[in-house]
């Protein structure tokens, strides 16, 4: 069966000018699913929710994605059970209105993700309160016990920066995330200081005349902004070291014409207008990865997604870089330099001929699950018809250890199954546990090569896999991945 896939695989890769054939062993393909203004979870009863998640998993499986980036904290509220903070009124309708029956949506995503062989990175927004002028917060929410501590901007509530208090409460929420969840990631988005609206100023000059110090207004608020990530990162590898922290900024860090070393643009930035000096982030290690958002068309003139995926990849170092892409204005824009109908074959391209990009990240999910103008169909069939596991990271001379006793069996139904043991853990979470295995297939005669991405026939957390069909003369072989996608070295069958 599946040297079949390979040569249908391979004369549609010569079609597509080789996309498929070079897709690698390992790129980060994630998608992002947000709550915040998506009426029809809370439509849903909790039981349509559960069913709700396993489809779009499903779909997102299917697709080749191996990264949910799952959103469960849009405005300083819970998709999943908190002491901290109230329930969130995209899931149930009310904030600190309980779903009924009691379920927590984090943990069974966590749990669908992982049994599929994604990875789920919880998503929350850090400075965001309220979501429209006249919201009213739920009776515990901390906005209404230290109210001296926000501030309305354009009509809505913020965190504002300047509080060591608010970085210590945010940090005290991501602690309590990764103490009771198994996340692989912690992700915040590109929301710090407000988007500036024409005629508003940010108002914070009580906090400023407190703890400005006579700094510049402008380098004060980046440095309160700098604070939280710092803290943000250090929570994380104190309480996990393993669990990654990932930014999606916007998509401009300045322009030329602000900054000898910004990039050719002309649009809003970072640095200028939301107080966030993502390279400061990267040059000092507060950061795992970034995803920024090129959400314009490849040659857009006052932000060309082309020439600023350069610039992030020439510019960001020591971290991850996967870009994150905007899949429906990709699938309205024809490519005509490249002669597609879309910017889909070029923007993935981009990102794996680009030094230092390791993959990329889709917004937003829902429009891949509804193969959206046959986006679905299209990565999955041409870009991303391999399996592929995310990056590693951290010290990779660590390996975890190699799984035992492989073998073939048959069950009461007739079916094959390649099972084997696990390794040993140890009595506490270690970055060397084995969380997933990787399972290769290789023909009578093929070359044995576990860098060749086409051999992987499954990415499982489970000891044993159904094989489609066993054929005499097959080779299979079997890694463990860790937390930290290390890969073991592998262990072979050869079925006689």
């Amino acid at each position: 069966m599946r040297k079949t896939l390979l040569i249908f695989f391979a004369l549609l890769a010569m079609a597509l000018g080789g996309m498929a054939q070079d897709a690698p062993k390992r790129e980060f393909r994630g998608a992002w699913l947000h709550l915040i203004g998506q009426s029809q979870w809370a439509a849903k009863t909790p039981a349509q929710q559960r069913d709700y998640i396993r489809d779009q998993f499903d779909k997102l499986q299917s697709a080749g994605i191996n990264a949910v980036i799952f959103q469960i904290r849009p405005a300083a509220d819970a998709a999943y059970i908190s002491k901290l903070e109230p329930w969130s009124k995209f899931l149930t309708g009310k904030q600190g209105k309980a779903p009924n029956p009691l379920w927590d949506p984090l943990e069974f995503a966590i749990e669908e993700a992982h049994k599929r062989g994604m990875e789920l990175h919880a998503w929350l927004n850090p400075y965001r309160v309220s979501t429209t002028p006249n919201e009213v917060l739920a009776e515990n929410h901390i906005a209404r016990k230290h109210p001296e501590r926000f501030f309305k901007y354009d009509g809505k509530l913020l965190f504002d920066p300047a509080y060591q208090e608010n970085r210590d409460f945010i940090c005290e929420v991501v602690t309590d995330i990764l103490n009771r969840y198994d996340v692989d990631a912690i992700h915040i988005d590109d929301y710090f200081y407000p988007y500036p609206v024409a005629g508003k100023s940010i108002p914070d000059d009580a906090s400023y005349a407190k703890f400005g110090n006579g700094m510049n207004r402008g380098d004060w608020r980046r440095e309160n902004v700098n604070k939280l990530i710092e803290q943000l990162y250090t929570t994380i590898k104190d309480v996990k070291p393993w669990v990654r922290f990932g930014i999606s900024p916007f998509g401009i860090w300045r322009n030329k014409k602000e900054d000898p070393r910004g990039s050719q643009s002309n649009g809003f930035t970072n640095y200028d207008g939301l107080y966030a000096d993502v390279l400061l982030w990267a040059k000092n290690g507060w950061v795992d990865y970034l995803s920024p958002q090129l959400y314009w068309e490849l040659d857009k003139t006052v932000a060309p997604s082309r020439g600023l995926a350069k610039w992030w990849s020439e510019n960001v170092h020591g971290v991850d870089l996967y870009i994150g892409q905007d899949l429906r204005l990709t699938m309205n824009t024809p490519d005509t330099k490249a002669g597609k109908p879309n910017e889909l074959y070029t923007k993935i391209k981009l990102s794996r001929e680009l030094p230092n990009t390791k993959g990329a990240i889709w917004f937003h999910g829902y429009w891949l699950t509804d193969n959206y103008k046959g986006a679905h169909d299209q990565i999955a069939n041409n870009y991303y018809s391999t399996l592929a596991l995310p990056p590693a990271y951290g010290d990779l001379k660590k390996k975890p250890q190699q799984v035992k006793d492989i073998k073939i069996v048959r069950d009461k139904e007739g079916k094959n199954i390649l099972e084997w043991k696990a390794p040993g853990k140890g009595h506490h979470e270690s970055e060397t546990d084995v969380v997933r295995y990787v399972v290769y297939e290789f023909f009578e005669g093929e070359e044995q090569d576990i860098t060749n991405p086409q051999t992987i026939i499954a990415i499982t957390p489970d000891t044993a896999v159904i094989l489609p069909g066993v054929n005499e003369g097959n080779t299979y072989a079997v890694t463990a991945l860790d937390r930290m996608n290390r890969e073991s070295a592998p262990i072979y069958l050869y079925n006689k």
